[in-house]
C-alpha cells in the first residue's frame, strides 16, 4: 500500500526499538549473533519501505548505554556487525537519497568504527529522501545528562544566563537537535517498556508494541501500524474533539 492509500495524518518521524534478535536466534538453536546479523538485514527492507509510507525520518535503536553489560563476545560481535553494515550499505544509501546519522556517545566506540560512522555521515549529508538515524551507545538519561552538563558549562562561562535556560536551550544540546520529535515509537518482541529511548523527544509520541521479533518485522507490518496511527487523534494535552 502506498502512502496515498492511507488516510489521516502520516507519521513523519518513526522511531523503532529493534528488539528480539537474540530470542529469535535462540528459538532456532542458533547463536545470538546470528539473530543480530538477521536483524541488520531486516533494516534494509524497513528503510526501503519507509519513504513510500510517508516517513521522512526513521530512527533506530541499535545499541544502548546499558548493552555494554552483555558478554564481551556479543558486544564485539555487535560492533563488527555495525561496521560491516556501514561498509556494505554506504553506496546503496547514498544513491537512494538516504542521509545516515548516528546519535549517542562515541567515546567508548572503536576508533575504526568511529571513522566509518563519520565517513558515511559526510558522504550522505546532502541526501534528503529519508533521514535515517541510528542510536549507538545511546541512552535517554545519558543524553539529558550531557545536555545539562553543557548548559551548566555555558552558564559558568557566561555564555548563557540562568533565565535563558528553557526547553529550547535544552533541545539545542540534545543529540537530536536537528531532528523533529518522533510521531510514532514502535517496539518489537512483545516487551512493553521504552528502555531509556528518546525520553525527552517522545513526550507526545504515539506508541505501538508488537509481539513480532525484529528479524521477522516486515514492511507490511510497518504499513499496518502506520495505518492505525493515522486513525488516532493526537491532542497534546487538549480535549477530545467532537
Amino acid at each position: 500500500m502506498a502512502a496515498k492509500d492511507i488516510t489521516g495524518t502520516m507519521p513523519s518521524h518513526v522511531a523503532i526499538i529493534m528488539d528480539g534478535n537474540g530470542r529469535w536466534a535462540t528459538a532456532r538453536g542458533w547463536p545470538r549473533l546470528v539473530g543480530h546479523r538477521r536483524g541488520a538485514e531486516r533494516v534494509r527492507s524497513i528503510v526501503e519501505a519507509a519513504p513510500g509510507l510517508g516517513i521522512r525520518y526513521l530512527t533506530l535503536y541499535a545499541f544502548s548505554t546499558e548493552n555494554w553489560k552483555r558478554s564481551t563476545e556479543e558486544v564485539i560481535g555487535l560492533m563488527t556487525i555495525f561496521a560491516r553494515y556501514i561498509q556494505s550499505e554506504a553506496e546503496r544509501l547514498s544513491t537512494e537519497g538516504v542521509r545516515l546519522r548516528f546519535i549517542g556517545g562515541r567515546d567508548r566506540l572503536d576508533k575504526k568504527l568511529q571513522k566509518l560512522m563519520a565517513g558515511i555521515e559526510e558522504r550522505t549529508k546532502d541526501n534528503d529522501r529519508l533521514h535515517l538515524t541510528v542510536a549507538i551507545n545511546y541512552g535517554g538519561r545519558d543524553e539529558l545528562m550531557r545536555a545539562a552538563r553543557q548548559i551548566a558549562e555555558d552558564v559558568a562561562a557566561g555564555k548563557l544566563t540562568p533565565s535563558e535556560v528553557d526547553e529550547a536551550a535544552l533541545e539545542a544540546r540534545l543529540d537530536t537537535h536537528d531532528l523533529p520529535d518522533p510521531d510514532l515509537v514502535i517496539r518489537t518482541s512483545g516487551e512493553t517498556r521504552i528502555s531509556n529511548y528518546l525520553l525527552w523527544q517522545s513526550a507526545y509520541a504515539e506508541y505501538e508494541f508488537t509481539d513480532t521479533l525484529w528479524p521477522d518485522f516486515s514492511a507490511e507490518e510497518l504499513e499496518a501500524i502506520v495505518a492505525r496511527f493515522c486513525g488516532r487523534e493526537r491532542r497534546y494535552g487538549g480535549a477530545l474533539t467532537a
